[in-house]
């Protein structure tokens, strides 16, 4: 799955960025999920149905013919709302912190785009000039970038591509001077995906299912050397 961040300070105009960004990406064909960080929480009216459901649950689920919500109390990582996800994009307004995903940054000088993570930018919307960064007003120019060089890293900061963490790998792939291929825990020899979304497995918690699964299967009459699969479903 592709990913983005849309990166900005309050008021910066990154909600209607990423709406104008959501809407290209579908003229383009693609499916898109639409997500949102806030540091403040978000506004709900104390008289609704959902927020008195809220108060007296430990979940919330709405579905009906109009659409479906899941919504929980207290904040929830990236990573677990990420097997949600079933479009071919995710759009992130906010999350300036993470650094799994490349970002969009928008800043009115170069002082507040230094402060946005610049490394992990793909490009900058406005006219703010960058080193080594584009600066483009164009929402379907920044569309096809995020379609293209989008990407999203498991943020288990294994190690096992031998760098310090994800957000470290995040960067050198804006770089060009690593690929999402080098992630280890998502490119392992043993692939496990749930509902059509790949789970990443760091090298230790790789090796040790796929050493007992072997050790199980060469008890087995009729086991011999080659690829093995294995479907649940």
């Amino acid at each position: 799955m592709r990913a983005i961040a849309v990166i900005g300070y309050k008021k910066s105009g990154k909600t209607t960025l990423a709406l104008e960004l959501a809407q290209a990406l579908r003229k383009m064909g693609l499916t898109v999920t639409l997500a949102k960080h806030s540091h403040h929480g978000f506004d709900e009216k104390a008289e609704t149905d959902t927020a008195r459901f809220r108060e007296n649950a430990d979940m919330v689920l709405g579905f009906s013919p109009g659409g479906s919500f899941v919504s929980w109390p207290g904040e929830r990582p990236l990573a677990d709302l990420v097997p949600l996800v079933g479009t071919d994009i995710l759009v992130l307004e906010g999350g300036k912190t993470l650094g799994v995903m490349p970002r969009i940054i928008i800043a009115p000088d170069e002082t507040t785009a230094n402060d946005l993570d610049p490394e992990l930018a793909l490009a900058a919307y406005g006219d703010v000039v960058l080193e080594g960064i584009l600066a483009t007003r164009d929402i379907n120019g920044l569309a096809r970038i995020a379609a293209n060089a989008g990407f999203l890293l498991p943020g288990l900061d294994c190690g096992g591509c031998g760098r310090e963490n994800c957000r470290a790998l995040a960067a050198d792939i804006v770089a060009g001077d690593a690929s999402e291929a080098d992630c280890v825990a998502q490119n392992g020899e043993l692939k496990i995906s749930i509902n059509g979304q790949p789970l990443a497995l760091n090298p230790f918690i790789e090796r040790m299912l796929r050493g007992g699964i072997l050790g199980m299967l060469r008890e087995l009459k009729g086991f011999g050397p080659g690829p093995v699969d294995i479907r649940l479903g």
